[in-house]
């Protein structure tokens, strides 16, 4: 731009990027986000779009939508994939894998974690993560398809298998999978079908480690076990997956023992992230240190050392033990816009403080966790602090109002009215159903889906 004013170009367009975006709009500075999915989303709920009371609509918004108001933002489509720190430049891939440049004159790093596997991305086949729309639509899919499946099937291990549901990790998205898929099966799907009792379906909750939820205070840990025993999750805790497969997964004690192998067609992992590529590359051209999940290393303020004009914010901040929570994001956006107007008052930036306002895990309807500080919540009381918190950090008016008005339908009864998933089409590469045969299908009829 030829104004003089001072361009900030932001890497991603979730809690972290938004805010910072939002905060800056109307300041003297010209803004560009770049995002890969042109849209906000609100991952907290993605689980409840996977288990169908959510539609994506209801926990996502165009980010040139909510933006618009600002004109001094611009919202573009692509994904980081480089940077000359020297030109201050950033090359970003469309969804056509040509690539364009971004100057800039103030970077914000902002990329977020994807899911880990721990070096078995072979894994991820059989077994979705939780962090896109993407994500949670593959898991819709899966999920309610399997219960499809069984209805076909005889009585026996096959059926057996459709009806078993596999989930690796036990922090709170694992916990949350868990609880819907069980009361899903109770509740929504017990009187639909003819063949099989949904009811019946079996939850597998594997974890390494020895409680679930471990980053809660002990006793809302142990309150959150018994609510899952009560739903008939059975909990397998002090265990590394240690092979996914289409049939099933095999699991190692931590201890040493020997090894089990769990029949079961559905397989989610939550069970860790690592940075986005983006971020790795940013820490190897800037020779920043960082984690094994690549977290990258962050003075007081959220810069890059030796690099003030390069902040980092949100799950990929490596300083102080910042979780990697939705608020953190928050607050480190709103720091960063706060930097960038002192910095245009000629006034020295502040560190970046950390207010831990709680965290919260829904298991099932009436049970919920809620911790923030001394104040600890558990059943309907934490259900009832749940639910005002998401709905207080929904992007869009539209979306609080049509969540509430959903929540209190399937409150009421037990309806889960965002069901609907897509098979894909053989013919299609950028659909396979999930379950086809490896290789290109050349006659869509001949399809085996099981």
């Amino acid at each position: 731009m030829s104004n003089g004013r001072t361009k900030v170009l932001i890497i991603g367009g979730g809690f972290g990027g938004l805010f910072c975006a939002r905060s800056l709009g109307g300041d003297d500075v010209d803004v560009t986000l770049l995002d890969r999915a042109a849209c906000h989303v609100f991952q907290p709920l993605l689980y409840q779009c996977a288990t169908g009371t959510l539609s994506i609509g209801q926990i996502s918004r165009s980010l040139r939508e909510e933006l618009a108001r600002h004109r001094n933002v611009t919202t573009l489509l692509g994904e980081a994939v480089d940077l000359d720190a020297d030109a201050r430049r950033v090359t970003a891939r469309r969804p056509d894998a040509s690539t364009f440049e971004l100057d800039y004159d103030v970077l914000v790093v902002a990329a977020g974690m994807r899911q880990s596997y721990f070096g078995r991305d072979d894994f991820a086949k059989w077994a979705p993560g939780m962090k896109t729309l993407d994500d949670a639509l593959t898991i819709r899919r899966r999920l309610f398809a399997a219960f499809e499946i069984a209805e076909t099937l005889a009585p026996g291990p096959e059926r057996d298998g459709w009806l078993t549901f596999a989930i690796a990790g036990g922090g709170p998205t694992g916990v949350e999978l868990a609880g819907q898929i069980r009361e899903m099966a109770t509740r929504a799907l017990a009187n639909e079908f003819h063949s099989i009792e949904p009811e019946d379906a079996r939850v597998l909750l594997f974890d390494g480690g020895q409680c679930v939820l471990d980053s809660f205070a002990p006793g809302l840990a142990a309150k959150a076990a018994t609510i899952l025993e009560g739903l008939g999750v059975e909990m397998h805790m002090g265990v590394h997956v240690t092979d996914v497969r289409r049939e099933g997964i095999t699991v190692t004690p931590k201890a040493g023992g020997p090894s089990e192998d769990h029949a079961a067609r559905t397989v989610l992992w939550t069970a860790g992230v690592e940075a986005v590529p983006f971020a790795r590359r940013v820490a190897d051209k800037l020779g920043a240190t960082s984690d094994h999940a690549g977290r990258i290393a962050v003075e007081a303020d959220l810069t890059v050392p030796g690099h003030d004009e390069i902040f980092v914010i949100g799950d990929l901040v490596g300083r102080d033990h910042l979780p990697g929570v939705a608020e953190n994001a928050m607050q480190g956006g709103l720091h960063v816009a706060s930097c960038l107007r002192r910095d245009l008052k000629g006034k020295p930036r502040k560190p970046f403080r950390y207010r831990d306002l709680g965290s919260a895990a829904y298991i099932s309807r009436g049970h919920a966790l809620l911790q923030a500080g001394p104040v600890k919540l558990t059943g309907v009381l934490g259900w009832l602090g749940w639910g005002f918190i998401h709905i207080a950090f929904l992007t869009g008016v539209q979306n609080r109002v049509s969540t509430v008005a959903t929540w209190l339908s399937t409150i009421a009864r037990a309806r889960r009215t965002d069901r609907t998933f897509m098979l894909g089409s053989g013919t299609s590469p950028e659909q396979p159903y999930t379950w086809a045969a490896c290789g290109p299908v050349t006659h869509p009829r001949a399809v085996d889906p099981a």
